[in-house]
Parts: C-alpha cells; structure tokens; sequence
C-alpha cells in the first residue's frame, strides 16, 4: 500500500451512496475554495465528488473514516466508498478523474513524476496557511477549539 493511500473499516459506510470520492477540504482557505467551487461547478449537482467542510463547527471525524480536523488540516485527504482514505495528489488525480477530467493529473501516474508532484504538493500544504495569510496550524486548531467549547477530543484534537 502507498504512502498516501490507507483502508480503515468503516462499519457506518452507505451502500448507498452515489459518490465516487468523498474530498475533504479548508472552507476557510480561499485557494481551497476556488478550487473547490470550479470542481463542484464540474460536477453539475451529478454527487460524483462528495465535498465535506473541514472547517465547519459540524464537521464530524466519525462520518469521515476518523479522519480528525487537525490531520484533515495539515494535507488533503480523500475517502473511496469502500473506506479507503487517499492523500496528497491522489486525491486531486482521483477526483478529476471522476469528473471526467483524468487527463489533467495524468502523468502524475508516473512513479517519478508522482513523487515529484507530491513533493511540491507537501511544500504547499506546509505554506498554505501563511501564504493564505492564515495563523499557524497550531492557532488554528486553538481557535476552533475555543469556538467550539472543544470538551469532545473526536471533534477537535488539541494536545
């Protein structure tokens, strides 16, 4: 199994469900946003990409194969209806390519160009935050916590 690819069992999984992949995403990141504004425009209310605000106070960890606000923050993430969770560019590879749209991150199948294509994408993910003119990570997540009353460590992990 990849570095950026993990399968947990999800006892709550919808059979019936429409979506291809589910994609975690920063509500509050405007980069995040455009992008996530042209996908669902792509998508034309079809339920091929599941969308799911991270930064929403409702976010649910459980709903989202226990992936936690803090890991969901620090790198894209991705879940397949069987319960697989993906990251990093596989994450955007898979999504265009349920959109019908595969060629755009096609030659990120390449080992090396997709090794490359990660790399990059983990200097972003480390940046986004500053460059997006956002508090640390660190901050971020005390925020939350505090708007949250965060006493529910599955909603909010602060350690």
């Amino acid at each position: 199994m990849s570095s950026s690819t993990s399968t947990i069992n999800n006892s709550h999984q919808n059979f019936n469900q429409t979506w291809e992949i589910k994609l975690l995403y920063d509500g509050e990141c405007p980069l995040c946003l455009r992008e996530v504004n042209f996908l669902q425009k792509k998508d034309a209310g079809r339920g091929k990409v599941a969308f799911v605000d991270i930064a929403a106070d409702d976010y649910n960890p459980e709903e989202n194969a226990g992936i936690d606000f803090e890991t969901a923050m620090g790198r894209i993430h991705g879940i397949l209806p069987d319960g697989t969770v993906i990251k990093n560019v596989e994450v955007f590879r898979r999504v265009y390519e349920a959109l019908g749209m595969g060629w755009v991150y096609a030659i990120t199948k390449l080992p090396i160009l997709g090794a490359i294509a990660n790399f990059i994408y983990g200097i972003w993910a480390d940046l986004r935050l500053r460059l997006t003119g956002r508090p640390n990570l660190e901050t971020v997540i005390k925020q939350r916590a505090e708007r949250l009353g965060c006493d529910d460590k599955n909603r909010c992990r602060v350690e």
